[in-house]
Parts: structure tokens; C-alpha cells; sequence
């Protein structure tokens, strides 16, 4: 089945139905990572988000019931060079195909995703739409610039609804799920954190009820400037606890410090970003998954620990008088490389001063 995607500058692309039939809508972003798939349209930061993927051969090695990050997918849409029908992997359940029509995404696929990319590298990202139903450019473009105006509580509808608990018997920790990653869990669950997983409106009584040794904010999804409430949050829990951010939970805590975001103009999509850690000097490649950004703060009691190669965007800092430790990037990867799981281990350190 014939497919189409329209991007609300008045681009499209023409390919053919990958996954579910019918219309989806969202921000479309790139993603550079070459594998991964499945934990990308799991991860809850792209709610909200069509997600295209610059690697041209997606779904060779299938899916499964294993590699998730999220109880669900949440990409609003996938886009894809080229989608493999025969998927080799004894891990394999189901096709990329058969995964995302259970799944109930929408796809499209057979188009020049490189074009795509260079596009919004060059024009920055923007709103589009997929259909396998209307082909009207026009109707299209006008049906985007509405649904562009609706306000989405993204953070919210990917935020567990009530606290629960994984057992440890290490440190107790206190993650604020904004979107949180499966894998962040695991990683403090390897290391024996006792973790408590709040929802993202919890009242600051409710997180200190439990009395944690450290509290971890999470990665999510949207504008962090849309989440003033939380901000007001965090701002009460500084100095009370040792504090770690990660992605949202990162610019949330920045914020709460009286640093700016600001927007990318086409985000940090995938698993090979460099990033300096300015305390060592050393190179770590990482996975990123952001469309936003901490600016540059005047507050010397500010040390930022780490910068992106590529930009120079601010991927990390600490403050000097308070335990805090936060990181744009995703420490846990999944997908990505592992370089940077040493960031867990600061954490736990710094709960244990």
C-alpha cells in the first residue's frame, strides 16, 4: 500500500506503507543509531515523535519480547530506507512489519531518508504527518498546522500513574519518572539500589516519605519549559538529598538552578555522539536522545563536567557546594555504546558521602 509523508513546510516523500495503516502526526527526527531499533520506538522521550532512522536497512534482525525500554512504543511514526521482510536472529519473535502493525504504529518506507535527513539538518525539525489515506499535499500541510497548535502533556501520559517499588538492598533511590528507560532501573537495580518510581507530579512530602538515600530525575519527552511545576519541585529538593539528572531530569535540574534551555535546531538522535568529560579530558562515545539544551551559566557554583565534541552543547555538570550530578546523555545507552556507565557508579558515591 502506497504511503506518503508531508512535512509542514510543503515537503514530501513518497514510499510505500511500513506497519499500520492509516494517519499519524508528530515531530520528525533523525536517529543515526545502526541498531536499536526497538529500543528506540520504546523509549518514552520520543512521545510525541515520528522517528526516522539514517541507517537504510531497518528490521534484519526482528523483534522481541526482551529489548524493550517502555511497556509500550511511543514513537508517533517510524520512517525507514528500507525495511527487511526476512529477519535472521534466534532472538527474533516477529518482523519489523509485524511488530509495528501489533503495535498500532504508522510507517512509511522505500523513501530517500538521506534527503530527509539533510533536509531537516539544513531547514531544522519540524511537524509532518504520515497517511496511507489522504495524498493531498494541501490538506495535509493544513491538517499538520492544526494539530501543531493542540498541547500534549507528553511528560504525563508516559509517567507511571502510581509509586512502585523494584527491592534492593543497597541505597534507596527516589526516581521521578518523567519517561523513565527500563534500562536506567537496571542500572541502579545492578548495582543494589532499593528504588521507589514516582509519578512525574509527586508532591515533595510524598518522595521524602520513603526516605531516600538519593533521587534520581529521569529522561522524558517535550520542551522542559512546559514542566514550571516540577521545576518549583526540584528547587525545594536541592541540598535535602543527593540529586541526579538524566536528559530531562538534567535540564529540569538545570533549570531549578536558574540555568536556560534552549531548542536544538535538529536535536541529538543516536548511539555516536562524542562527548568530553572535562574532569578527566577523556572521549566517550555515547547515546543521546534530546531536542533541547542547558545554555551557558554566569552561577560559578556551577561546574560544567562535560561538553559535545560536535557542538560544544553542555552534556554534563555538578555543583560545587551541593551533591548533585547531571548528564544530558543517556548514561544506560540501550541502544548505544556503554562508555559511560561509570556515571551510575558516581552516583552511588556520592550517596554514600
Amino acid at each position: 500500500m502506497k504511503a506518503i509523508l508531508v512535512l509542514q513546510d510543503g515537503t514530501y516523500f513518497s514510499g510505500n506503507s511500513f506497519g499500520s495503516q492509516g494517519e499519524t502526526f508528530g515531530e520528525v527526527v533523525f536517529n543515526t543509531c545502526m541498531t536499536g531499533y526497538q529500543e528506540i520506538l520504546t523509549d518514552p522521550s520520543y512521545n510525541g515523535q515520528i522517528v526516522a532512522m539514517t541507517y537504510p536497512l531497518i528490521g534484519n534482525y526482528g523483534f522481541n519480547d526482551i529489548d524493550k525500554e517502555s511497556y509500550k512504543p511511543h514513537a508517533e511514526g517510524f520512517i525507514v530506507r528500507e525495511g527487511c521482510d526476512t529477519p535472521s536472529n534466534w532472538r527474533a519473535s516477529m518482523s519489523a512489519e509485524d511488530y509495528l502493525i501489533k503495535s498500532g504504529i504508522v510507517g512509511i518506507k522505500d523513501i530517500d531518508t538521506r534527503a530527509l535527513t539533510k533536509h531537516i539538518r539544513k531547514f531544522g525539525s519540524m511537524f509532518g504527518i504520515i497517511s496511507t489515506e489522504c495524498f493531498d499535499i494541501k490538506k495535509n500541510i493544513m491538517l499538520i498546522k492544526e494539530k501543531a497548535l493542540e498541547k500534549r502533556k507528553l511528560v504525563r501520559e508516559v509517567s507511571t500513574k502510581e509509586m512502585y517499588r523494584i527491592e534492593g538492598n543497597g541505597k534507596r533511590v527516589a526516581v521521578v519518572d518523567f519517561g523513565v528507560k527500563r534500562n536506567i532501573l537496571r542500572s541502579l537495580k545492578e548495582r543494589g539500589c532499593d528504588i521507589y518510581v514516582f509519578p512525574s507530579d509527586s508532591s515533595i512530602d510524598s518522595i521524602l516519605s520513603v526516605n531516600p538515600e538519593g533521587i534520581m530525575l529521569s529522561n522524558g519527552p517535550g520542551d522542559p519549559e512546559d514542566l514550571t511545576d516540577v521545576v518549583e519541585n526540584v528547587k525545594k529538593l536541592i541540598g535535602k538529598k543527593p540529586i541526579m539528572g538524566i536528559c530531562l531530569g538534567h535540564q529540569l535540574l538545570g533549570m531549578s538552578l536558574g540555568i536556560k534551555t534552549y531548542k536544538l535546531k535538529f536535536g541529538h538522535h543516536g548511539g555516536n555522539h562524542p562527548v568530553k568529560d572535562l574532569t578527566t579530558g577523556r572521549i566517550y562515545i555515547t547515546s543521546q536522545n534530546h531536542n533541547y539544551a542547558l545554555q551557558e551559566s554566569s552561577n560559578e557554583e556551577i561546574q560544567v563536567t562535560h561538553l559535545n565534541v560536535n557542538d560544544g552543547t553542555i552534556e554534563g555538570f555538578r555543583h560545587k557546594r551541593f551533591p548533585i550530578l547531571s548528564v544530558q546523555y543517556h548514561p544506560e545507552a540501550t541502544p548505544g555504546p556503554q562508555d559511560s556507565n561509570y556515571i551510575f557508579d558516581q552516583f552511588i558515591k556520592m550517596m554514600e558521602v
